[in-house]
């Protein structure tokens, strides 16, 4: 499984520090979003877990057309929570046999002040209501609601406190992956990949916290659903949503018609590229296909290199089918996300080629798939810059999945067969990019060229970063058939979300003038007309590439933060590289630095003379260099630094880099305070009990626990979960205690 290479960039000890070096301060932090996406044109409810998102207040989505609303949050509670709650919902349900319920709830509005009737409702299953009911009941329904989610040891702690959030997408968003974020006063969390979706959409219950799992009792912690909610029906074209607890399958049922050419797509991976704690590093989704008899008529467990499986399946007969879904090894926790579409949806399998010329007219880009009858596939404007463009193929009205396509400046031509060997070698005059296939298995592709001794010639692949299936190894050899190079896989630490990385690349100094032959072909000895490829036969071309870690800052009041900064030094450049925010929005500046010649990484300052920033700010960064005589800038991509199974260490890219600066004398107004009112008429409990004993006999607490104890009330009554009048007996019993 490739990782970062620790021999080109030397990432291992950098990546594993790299949390150390860029904290300012502990920002809000989410470990899924479920659903995580919903069909444009519709408003509907979400669930985000994670952590460090205390007084969160609101939810961005990147993009147009999408909004967002914070409608209640749920952190983890503790066992004395949780016991305060039991007491608390006992004389709930005491008074409601009573006449005694209004001394209890001492007034439905003022109880239900600062959203209670809001989180009410958020808690119930979507589509559901808690009107028509008294306050009493409310809260009796939510304590009951929370009581039964709670988990004294979650599977992980992490994503263990809940936001609810409302999510409207207008009509006329465009449907593909966005990215969403929590913001608090304390900071903005990192981002997670939310989808605009645009055919039905249905969502499964959301699961309630995992327990954690114990070695040889896991059946413990087994989710025990009702049979009711194995299996659901649906009708097709729709995108399914579900979590996938341990041990689980989700299965739906659907009616098909004969001749309909379905494809079933999941993205499971695609939502959480990488999972620190789990092998292989993420959810791996397997789909299978049954008919009515039950016999499996279609399976896949990931589509070519990729995690997530596709199927393809032209329908034999009228009939219903069944759709299961799973892990591979039947793992499972609320993070483990999928959205599964089913329907007659475009779908391009390949297109060719896989690429074009900066500043001339675009290729004709021819494309093969499912349903994509009339379809039109748009190539990136004449005046693209070079590099990667994200297509996709419009086919009734539908989007297809998006492909990508590369632009770049040197000449280009396309492969000619026969050129399967050094007799039949195409010749070709550098700098050039040969667009190609490897047309069938066991299949090489030579290319003969002319070099000069001790001029250095880069040959580079470029296929598995553009989903070519395409696992390809380069040789160089002279014109005895000797041996000079020969290269399998080389990593690209650009490439964050690629876990093998099997693109090749050989840089080599010629030995003397002569004809050389440069051999490509697929590893596993594979082939076909998607296996295309985009070969770089040229001088080398000193550039780099940068990644800035994390994808979100955070300052204090004119405060000075920073972060890290890597450099993807390519074809050998190893000059210096100037460092400095571009275009920096008003309030912040920051200190350029230099990477000194062949250095990787640094810690980039910025400061701000703001006090705060009510919602979250773009920044961007810029890396200069002097190559070759000429200026050269690029902008560094916000990446996150992920782990993946223990072990190794991705930069996975980001749309945006986004700061916030915070007040640290700053304090949340209250969401709901315990009521000024006079006396109760009949003592308080609790006072009673502590006046009718000895102060010998009375219990002694520290004020630490004391102290705790209060502000565990406190959270609880902010949340809408207490009476005043529980609260004022609880805070009466603390201060017996002291």
């Amino acid at each position: 499984m490739s990782k970062v290479h620790l021999s080109v960039l030397a990432l291992a000890g950098l990546l594993a520090f790299a949390p150390a070096a860029h904290a300012q301060m502990s920002r809000p932090y989410i470990g899924f979003v479920y659903p995580a996406g919903g069909q444009r044109g519709t408003t509907f409810r979400i669930e985000l877990g994670g952590q460090g998102l205390d007084d969160v207040d609101r939810a961005v989505v990147t993009g147009a057309g999408v909004s967002a609303k914070v409608i209640a949050y749920h952190r983890k509670l503790n066992p004395q929570e949780n016991q305060l709650l039991r007491e608390q919902l006992r004389d709930l349900r005491r008074a409601a046999h009573g006449s005694a319920i209004a001394s209890l709830v001492t007034s439905g509005p003022a109880m239900m002040a600062s959203g209670d009737a809001m989180m009410a409702s958020a808690a119930a299953p979507a589509g559901a209501t808690a009107t028509g009911k008294d306050p009493a009941a409310q809260l009796v329904a939510r304590i009951e609601k929370r009581l039964a989610e709670y988990v004294q040891r979650p599977e992980s702690m992490s994503i263990s406190n809940l936001v609810v959030v409302e999510v409207t997408m207008a009509g006329s968003a465009k449907p593909g992956p966005r990215e969403i974020r929590l913001v608090t006063p304390h900071g903005v969390s990192n981002p997670l990949v939310f989808h605009v979706g645009q055919v039905p959409e249905v969502s499964r219950k959301p699961m309630i916290t995992s327990e954690y799992e114990v070695l040889g009792k896991e059946e413990l912690a087994l989710r025990h659903r009702p049979d009711t909610e194995v299996e659901d029906v649906v009708s097709i074209p729709c995108t399914a949503n579900g979590q996938m607890a341990s041990g689980e399958v989700n299965r739906y049922r659907f009616q098909a018609h004969k001749g309909q050419r379905l494809v079933i797509s999941a993205d499971a991976r695609q939502l959480i590229p990488y999972m620190a704690d789990a092998v292989p590093g993420w959810f791996q989704a397997v789909l299978a296909l049954y008919d009515a008899q039950g016999k499996e008529v279609a399976y896949d467990d990931d589509y070519r290199f990729k995690p997530d499986p596709t199927i393809f399946y032209q329908v034999p007969k009228d009939g219903q089918y069944v759709l299961a879904i799973y892990d591979a090894i039947y793992r499972g926790r609320e993070d483990f996300v999928y959205r599964v579409t089913i329907g007659e949806m475009p779908f391009v399998t390949s297109i060719f080629p896989l690429g074009g010329r900066a500043g001339g007219p675009p290729p004709p880009i021819r494309m093969k798939g499912w349903n994509l009858e009339k379809a039109v596939l748009t190539p990136p404007p004449g005046d693209a810059k070079p590099g990667i463009y994200w297509l996709a193929a419009r086919s009734r009205g539908l989007l297809s999945n998006r492909v990508p396509f590369v632009v770049d400046t040197l000449p280009e031509c396309l492969e000619q067969e026969p050129n399967n060997d050094p007799a039949h070698a195409q010749k070709v005059q550098l700098p050039i990019v040969v667009n190609g296939h490897i047309d069938r298995p066991d299949d090489w592709d030579v290319f003969q060229f002319t070099g000069r001794g001790g001029e250095t010639i880069v040959a580079e692949v470029a296929a598995r970063r553009l989903d070519s299936p395409l696992d390809s190894v380069l040789k160089l050899t002279d014109a005895s058939g000797k041996l000079l190079a020969l290269n399998d896989d080389h990593e690209d630490v650009e490439t964050g979300l690629n876990t093998h990385e099997a693109d090749s690349y050989l840089s080599v100094k010629l030995p003397a003038d002569g004809t050389y032959y440069v051999h490509l072909g697929d590893t596993a000895r594979q082939g076909g007309e998607e296996y295309a490829y985009r070969l770089r036969l040229s001088a080398p071309r000193p550039d780099f590439a940068l990644r800035v870690v994390p994808s979100s800052i955070t300052f204090r009041s004119k405060g000075y933060s920073n972060v890290t900064v890597y450099a993807i030094r390519k074809d050998g450049f190893s000059g210096p590289i100037k460092l400095d925010l571009k275009d920096p929005p008003p309030g912040f500046t920051s200190y350029p630095i230099w990477l000194s010649p062949g250095q990787i990484v640094a810690r980039l300052g910025v400061k701000t003379d703001l006090v705060d920033t009510k919602l979250p700010v773009t920044l961007a960064i810029e890396g200069s260099a002097k190559i070759g005589g000429r200026d050269v800038a690029h902008d560094a991509v916000p990446a996150e630094d992920k782990m993946q199974a223990f072990l190794w260490r991705h930069l996975v890219p980001a749309k945006e880099l986004k700061a916030m600066v915070v007040d640290p004398s700053y304090e949340s107004p209250k969401k709901r305070a315990a009521h000024l009112l006079p006396p109760p008429a009949a003592p308080v409990k609790a006072t009673t009990v502590a006046s009718a004993n000895s102060a010998a006999a009375k219990p002694k607490f520290s004020k630490k626990q004391v102290a705790g104890r209060l502000r565990q009330l406190e959270l609880l009554l902010e949340e809408g979960l207490l009476t005043d009048a529980f609260y004022k007996e609880k805070v009466a019993e603390c201060e017996a205690a002291q």
